[in-house]
């Protein structure tokens, strides 16, 4: 308690447990929950742990470990394809994408974009692929790459649009 009095946690508006050890990020948290930060953020090791800190009052928890495993899971499975920012709850991803599948090459971005599902928010181009914010009768060329904001159920069918 005196370590965190002195980092002076009365004024902190949030507080982030970010040791390798779980016990220790779940005691600092119950220790630092008398000063009422807004927010408390704990890093947890073993995912099974993470119903304990939710039942104690911790706001959110990070998970090294799973996020690397499910940037790798990604990269496996979309290759062709790098991730921005994933978005809300992780319900919405913004991505880019190459413009690869004929079936859109040569559509005017207004034809195919926006949709419920997604959204064409850039497009790259030429050499030096600048990015252009896309105008309804812009035409998509072949080699050009999209930035899209995607609803994360719906990239499968999505990318199928674009990508051969």
């Amino acid at each position: 308690m005196k370590t965190l009095e002195e980092a002076n946690i009365a004024d902190a508006d949030a507080f982030v447990a970010a040791t390798g050890n779980d016990e220790v990020n779940l005691l600092a948290c119950i220790l630092v929950k008398d000063f009422n930060p807004k927010k408390l953020i704990a890093r947890i090791s073993d995912p099974a742990h993470e119903d304990a800190f939710r039942k104690v009052g911790i706001d959110a928890t990070v998970s090294p470990e799973l996020t690397a495993a499910s940037y790798l899971e990604k990269l496996i499975i979309r290759p062709k394809i790098a991730d921005m920012v994933i978005l809300g709850k992780g319900n919405a991803e913004l991505l880019d994408i190459p413009v690869e599948n004929e079936k859109v090459i040569g559509k005017k971005s207004g034809d195919i974009s926006p949709t419920k599902e997604y959204i064409i928010c850039a497009i790259y181009r030429g050499p030096e692929n600048e990015i252009i914010i896309p105008e309804p009768d812009m035409v998509l060329e072949e080699g050009n790459k999209i930035s899209i904001l995607i609803k994360t159920k719906s990239i499968k069918k999505v990318m199928k649009m674009f990508i051969k």
